[in-house]
């Protein structure tokens, strides 16, 4: 591919989205049927994504269609009368038609407007819809604010995906952080629920081939509302299990049977590949490998450090085991270790925020004082800081969790804040530094958590209207675990993190009715940790 400056390449593309070629035998609605996006940006760059379907029957996972030939633009008007960038790249089968431009040479912090037209191929001709996108600060940038849509956890069947719709509204936003299962690998009617399957999974059975995550990552893609989100702000993603299999780990998952569904290296290998074709991701690539943990700097207030917790873990072990608090396990492997501690500890902006796909805050049944229960816990063998209600989370990777809060403690970073997905519910959480002896003993950062865009949470999984036992059972998590400062068990949706020299803050908004692709969305809490504090404070309305 290549790069070229303003108006080096004169493709003669109309700025009307959807037009078809001057045959009118391929509309573009066709060709472009799942959309544009982007997504990773820099100062002076930003990844943008397509895929073109060439022909009807090239289907994604379908192996079929002959290759096309793709102009792409980059302008700084949306009129595209300033092209600032443009560029030809080729796409067949083998990456499934996709199309992924690493675009540079561009402005700090800046909107551009970016498009694709088939210049070669069966869809010769095709124009795709225009897609909007906004590049980093520069690195040393005085930053007043940065605002980020926060988003996690959308299954297809569990509803319509309209927290997408809501955030594609906001203008003012620097990007879309996603922290997780963005596809689910379930087959179809398999994802339970109060409501039953609103929609269908295709294909129809668990996902283990590449033709097959292939499928499912198109399928998510042709939402209108993920469509218009992705064409209005870049994203910055991570996976968690169901990008892959739930529960997943180094060597495996709880949802993989090796006798009937294969090698686990295979589906994990399968599962990458087509996440890395599908998503607007840059992943860091070595001589050895390539991997998705990575950073993003915006100028001097932020840096957001990406974790991969999936790829390099151990199997979890049981609750009331004291694997947990092994040396041996671990949630990140070593070297991506060294590399969240080292780059958090030797940050120079103001705030370390982190990527963080599973709770890494203390949620346990209850938490116990090893000083007043330590032969307690030696006797019956669990955890000495209580039982974990899931091990799935950082409970399960107690010392790896130590290593990096005692890390960045040791630093003097007092503005670690971690946001986090996977659980389908919504925290504001202080990370104790002994949870039996909170808040006397102090605290280590704060986290952020928001609930799923769709998929079930305590309401669902009961089948029982909303607040019927959410109430109680929010009561009783904050009863038992104090550094919980807020949690709220039964909502949908998403939330709005604001970023400034004074105070991180987070505020959720909650859709009245995940099966109502129109639904409403409301503000429901807002919760700051002001700089150097480590504490959460509930405020009374959005971050302006």
């Amino acid at each position: 591919m290549s790069a070229a400056g303003a108006g080096a390449l004169a493709i003669g593309v109309p700025t009307a989205v959807g037009s078809g070629d001057a045959r009118g035998t391929t509309p573009s609605k066709v060709a472009f049927a799942h959309g544009v996006a982007s997504g990773d940006p820099l100062p002076g760059g930003v990844i943008i994504w397509t895929r073109i379907t060439p022909t009807a029957d090239a289907t994604p996972g379908s192996g079929r269609g002959a290759a096309s030939s793709v102009a792409w633009e980059v302008s700084s008007d949306k009129g595209f009368g300033s092209i600032v960038a443009s560029g030809a790249v080729s796409t067949d089968a083998s990456r499934d038609h996709t199309v992924k431009v690493d675009v540079s040479g561009l402005a700090p912090r800046t909107l551009y407007w970016y498009r694709f037209r088939v210049t070669g191929g069966p869809a010769a001709g095709a124009v795709s819809p225009i897609g909007r996108t906004r590049t980093a600060p520069a690195s040393d940038a005085d930053v007043a604010n940065v605002k980020f849509g926060v988003v996690s956890c959308s299954n297809w069947e569990a509803g319509y995906f309209a927290s997408y719709r809501h955030l594609a509204k906001r203008t003012e936003l620097d990007a879309v952080v996603h922290l997780g299962d963005y596809i689910y690998e379930y087959g179809a009617g398999e994802y339970g629920g109060k409501t039953g399957p609103v929609r269908t999974h295709k294909p129809a059975h668990d996902i283990v081939s590449l033709a097959d995550y292939r499928i499912r990552h198109g399928q998510y893609k042709t939402d209108p509302d993920l469509a218009k989100l992705h064409a209005v702000h870049p994203f910055i993603v991570t996976w968690d299990d169901h990008e892959t299999a739930d529960n997943s780990y180094r060597s495996g998952a709880e949802n993989h049977n090796p006798r009937t569904q294969g090698a686990w290296a295979a589906r994990k290998a399968n599962a990458d590949q087509a996440y890395y074709e599908w998503m607007p991701v840059r992943p860091v690539v070595t001589e050895s490998n390539r991997h998705i943990y990575r950073r993003l700097r915006y100028g001097n207030l932020l840096e957001l450090s990406m974790l991969d917790l999936r790829t390099y873990r151990d199997k979890e072990a049981s609750r009331f085991s004291k694997q947990s608090d092994s040396d041996k396990t671990t949630i990140t492997g070593r070297a991506q270790m060294q590399w969240i501690t080292g780059g958090i500890t030797t940050s120079t902006t103001r705030w370390q925020l982190v990527g963080n796909s599973v709770m890494i805050s203390p949620f346990l049944l209850p938490p116990l004082d090893p000083a007043t229960t330590g032969a307690l816990t030696d006797l019956i063998g669990v955890p000495e800081n209580g039982i974990p209600f899931n091990g799935d989370q950082w409970d399960g990777y107690t010392r790896d969790r130590a290593r990096l809060l005692d890390a960045a403690d040791k630093a003097g970073k007092r503005n670690v804040v971690f946001l986090t997905g996977d659980i389908h519910m919504s925290f504001a959480n202080e990370i104790p530094r002994k949870p039996a002896a909170y808040p006397g003993a102090g605290t280590l950062g704060t986290e952020f958590v928001v609930t799923s865009v769709t998929s079930n949470n305590v309401d669902d999984m009961a089948k029982v209207p909303e607040r019927t036992v959410g109430n109680a059972a929010s009561s009783a998590i904050c009863a038992t675990n104090h550094h919980i400062r807020w949690v709220d068990t039964d909502a949908h949706g998403y939330a709005v993190l604001t970023v400034d020299d004074a105070a991180a803050q987070m505020d959720w908004y909650s859709v009245r009715d995940r099966t109502d692709r129109n639904t409403v969305a409301y503000h429901s809490q807002s919760w700051k940790v002001t700089s150097g504090t480590r504490r959460m404070t509930k405020v009374s309305g959005p971050a302006r």
